[in-house]
């Protein structure tokens, strides 16, 4: 009986995270190194699924703990029925909002959909991701949450006034819920990326990058993954609050 009751309390102490946008590139490195460091992952797909399952079987077959969840961010009511069984099994202590899409085009010619769906997944989803798991997250009285921003939301850039708008927002939500939750334990950051290595990357050369990034090069995943990684341990429980770049001192 005491073998069973320690085994139950092992399983229950075990942290479980939550990468919206965990089957992209960044979002599938930050999956692994968060497992890595013991954590149940939840990987989240909107779109990709398939992938998504395929990131998770990656960790278990590496001896970690995973499973898939797949709900559109952007959807209040299909996040919020989604993340209702998960809670099921506990709270939700770390959360990592990754999700993210690009609709570009300069102001002059930007639709009102474009902007409306760069708005919803990038910042609506924040709210609709976060605001449900707060309160099971505060009662523990530890609690994780990172925010996947971009050089853009910093600095700005032609052709994302909706994308920069979008980060820029999370900039301040970032600061504001981390006073409001400081005192239980809860740490709340954002991460600003400027150029990473993914398909979006590919469209410039090594010469477009070495003339805007001082570094270069472009970042690689990992790299953004190991900030995370580390933003969610103990070993950053006084860093809160903050917009924290990794963009090759781009600014």
């Amino acid at each position: 009986m005491r073998s069973c009751r320690r085994r139950a309390r092992a399983r229950w102490s075990v942290k479980r995270a939550l990468v919206t946008g965990g089957s992209g590139g960044v979002g599938a490195a930050i999956c692994r190194q968060i497992a890595a460091g013991g954590v149940h992952v939840i990987v989240h797909a909107h779109h990709n699924l398939a992938g998504a399952e395929r990131i998770a079987a990656g960790i278990r077959a590496a001896g970690g703990g995973a499973e898939t969840t797949h709900f559109d961010v952007a959807d209040g009511r299909a996040t919020v029925a989604a993340l209702e069984p998960l809670l099921q099994g506990g709270a939700i202590q770390i959360v990592v909002n990754n999700a993210g899409i690009y609709e570009d085009a300069n102001m002059a010619g930007m639709s009102a959909e474009q902007w409306r769906r760069v708005i919803a997944v990038s910042l609506d989803g924040f709210f609709n991701v976060t605001q449900p798991l707060l309160l099971p997250m505060l009662r523990t009285r530890w609690g994780r949450i990172v925010n996947i921003s971009s050089v853009a939301g910093v600095i700005g850039n032609r052709g994302q006034t909706n994308y920069a708008a979008a980060k820029a927002g999370l900039h301040g939500a970032t600061k504001s819920l981390a006073m409001e939750v400081a005192s239980r334990g809860v740490t709340v950051n954002a991460v600003a990326p400027g150029i990473i290595e993914s398909r979006a990357a590919a469209a410039f050369s090594a010469e477009q990058i070495a003339a805007m990034v001082p570094m270069q090069r472009a970042g690689t995943p990992d790299e953004v993954a190991s900030l995370v990684a580390f933003l969610v341990s103990d070993a950053a429980s006084y860093i809160s609050g903050q917009i924290i770049s990794i963009n090759g001192a781009m600014a």
